[in-house]
């Protein structure tokens, strides 16, 4: 067991977030992210199982085959895209991704830059939230296309222009509804 530890890792991440969310004007969502992460839920098994580079709920899924933390997590935190899995009315599956508002797709991607910034340390770089969502992209067929496409687009531009552009270009034209290409 590794309270401390854990608790200074989601505290570091939470603070993260909330910062990004300010500079974008997210304040509520800021100020909110990831609480549940200090329930009993979510803390004892991040305690039990935590490692200091990755998610205790990995460690978790694969110790007991699947993350109760998790499934705690992802029903409660709506800037993750599993949050908005619904059963499917197109006859064709049995489940679907719901299109995330834009405001929960800008909090997951400063939710990546962060949980990338605090496992990786002095090893980030901007590339890598992209490089994370790109090895799993084919096999998110459960995502709402236009928001796969929307959080793939704000990868590609972190990626390309760095981290500046992306929140400028977040906060003045993507929560505003504008879908122009930026120019830098």
């Amino acid at each position: 067991m590794h309270p401390w530890l854990h608790f200074k890792t989601i505290t570091r991440h939470k603070l993260l977030v909330m910062k990004y969310c300010f500079r974008i004007g997210l304040y509520k969502q800021g100020l909110l992210h990831d609480l549940s992460k200090y329930s009993p839920t979510e803390f004892l098994v991040g305690c039990r199982y935590y490692q200091g580079t990755r998610s205790p709920n990995n460690a978790e899924r694969e110790d007991i085959g699947v993350s109760t933390s998790w499934l705690h997590h992802k029903g409660r935190n709506k800037h993750h895209f599993e949050h908005w899995v619904d059963y499917s009315i197109d006859g064709e599956h049995v489940i679907m991704g719901a299109q995330m508002p834009r405001k929960y797709v800008a909090e997951m991607v400063v939710d990546r830059i962060s949980a990338s910034r605090n496992y990786l340390g002095d090893a980030y770089d901007d590339s890598q939230p992209l490089d994370y969502f790109l090895k799993s992209k084919e096999k998110l067929w459960f995502i709402h296309p236009q928001t796969k496409k929307e959080l793939e687009a704000l990868l590609r531009i972190l990626n390309d222009h760095g981290e500046e552009k992306l929140l400028h270009y977040i906060k003045y034209r993507y929560l505003r509804g504008e879908t122009r290409k930026i120019k830098y």
